[in-house]
C-alpha cells in the first residue's frame, strides 16, 4: 500500500482528482489517499492558500498527486505551484509528450520527454525596481553548476534507464554565455559519462523552429527553467495539447505528480472536464513508486477507449461524452 498526498486542488480539479481514484482503484492499484487542500479556495476559506497541514502531509509522505490550482490574484502570493516545487527541492520537472491515437493532430509521431530545470533562471522571480518612478526593471536569473548537474544528469539517466538513444540540450548561450554558457559546458562535460546516448544542443530559437518541422527528430531534451516552461507547452501542443500530457516534479527525496492544464473554473461541475492529463500524471506517479505494470495497464486501457469508444470520451479530444462516461469506458476495460 502506497501513501499518497492527494490535493484535489481548484474548479475542475475535484472532478477530475475523483475520475483518477476511480481509474486507480479499478486497476487494482494499492493507494491510500491523504486528501489535502491548497489553491483559491483554501485561501478563501483559510486565509492560507498552503495550509501547513498541507505542507506537513507532503514533508511526511513525500508523494503527491495534485490537481489544477488557482494561486490569488493581488493577495501578495507568487505561484502556488513554484512554491511548492521550491520547497522541497522538486528540481526536475518531466513533461512527456507523446502521439495519441484518434487524437486530432498534424503529428503522429511524436515521443518526446522534456526534463526542465525546476528551481533556478528567471522563473525564481529575482526582480526589482532600479529608479523611483518604476521606469526601469531588472530580473535576474541565477544559474549554478550544482543545480545544473541535478537536472542534466537526470536526464541522461532518464534516456539510459529508458533506452532513449538522444539527448538535446537547449540554452541561448550565443548571448547568455554565463548562465546558459555554463549550462550548455556542464552537458558536454556530463554526455561524456553516458556513450551510449547521442547528445547534441541546439539555441533555443532553432529548437522551437525545428520542433514544429520536424518534433519526431527529439527523443529526450533538457534545458533551463524558463525555456522549459515555454518548450514543454510548444511540445504538448503537438500531440494534442495540455489536456492530454502528464507532468512530474521529482527531487532526491519527494515527488509531486500534476496537471499543469488551469482549474478551468467556467467549466467546473459541468462534467465536461477531461481528466487524461492528471490521470497521466498519476501514471509517472506509479512508476515512480514501482508500479510500472499496473500504470502500462492504464495506459494501454486509455488507448484502446481513444481508439475504439470515441464517443465515450469528453468533447475536447473528439468524443460526445462526459467525464463519467469516459472514466467509466477505461474501467470497463480495466476490470474486463
Amino acid at each position: 500500500m502506497h501513501n499518497v498526498v492527494l490535493i484535489p486542488g481548484d474548479g475542475i480539479g475535484p472532478e477530475i482528482t475523483e475520475s483518477v481514484k476511480r481509474v486507480l482503484h479499478a486497476s487494482g492499484a494499492k493507494i491510500n489517499w491523504i486528501e489535502c487542500e491548497a489553491g483559491e479556495g483554501t485561501f478563501k476559506r483559510t486565509g492560507n492558500p498552503i495550509p501547513d497541514e498541507t505542507i506537513q502531509a507532503i514533508e511526511k509522505y513525500r508523494v503527491a498527486l495534485k490537481g489544477p490550482l488557482t494561486t490569488p490574484v493581488g493577495a501578495g502570493f507568487r505561484s502556488i505551484n513554484v512554491a511548492l516545487r521550491q520547497q522541497f527541492d522538486l528540481y526536475s520537472n518531466i513533461r512527456p509528450a507523446k502521439s495519441l491515437p484518434n487524437i486530432d493532430s498534424p503529428f503522429r509521431e511524436v515521443n518526446i520527454v522534456l526534463f526542465r530545470e525546476n528551481t533556478q533562471g528567471l522563473y525564481i522571480g529575482k526582480e526589482h525596481w532600479v529608479d523611483d518612478e518604476k521606469k526601469h526593471a531588472e530580473s535576474i536569473a541565477v544559474v549554478t553548476r550544482d543545480a545544473s548537474e541535478k537536472i542534466i544528469r537526470a536526464a541522461f539517466e532518464y534516456a539510459k534507464k529508458y533506452n532513449r538513444k538522444k539527448l538535446t540540450l537547449v540554452h541561448k548561450a550565443n548571448i547568455l554565455k554565463l548562465t546558459t554558457g555554463l549550462f550548455l559546458e556542464i552537458g558536454k562535460e556530463i554526455a561524456t559519462d553516458y556513450p551510449e546516448v547521442e547528445f547534441e544542443d541546439l539555441i533555443v530559437d532553432n529548437m522551437a523552429m525545428q520542433m514544429v518541422l520536424k518534433p519526431s527528430q527529439f527523443d529526450v531534451i533538457v534545458t533551463t527553467n524558463l525555456f522549459g516552461d515555454i518548450l514543454s507547452d510548444l511540445a504538448s501542443g503537438l500531440v494534442g495539447g495540455l489536456g492530454v500530457t502528464g507532468a512530474a516534479n521529482i527531487g532526491d527525496d519527494a515527488a509531486m505528480f500534476e496537471a499543469v492544464h488551469g482549474s478551468a473554473p467556467d467549466i467546473a461541475g459541468q462534467g465536461l472536464a477531461n481528466p487524461t492529463a492528471l490521470l497521466f500524471s498519476a501514471l509517472m506517479m506509479l512508476d515512480y513508486l514501482g508500479e510500472s505494470r499496473i500504470s502500462e495497464k492504464i495506459r494501454a486501457a486509455v488507448y484502446t477507449v481513444l481508439q475504439d469508444y470515441k464517443t465515450e470520451c469528453t468533447k475536447d479530444i473528439g468524443g460526445e461524452g462526459t467525464t463519467e462516461s469516459y472514466t467509466n469506458a477505461i474501467c470497463r476495460i480495466l476490470e474486463d
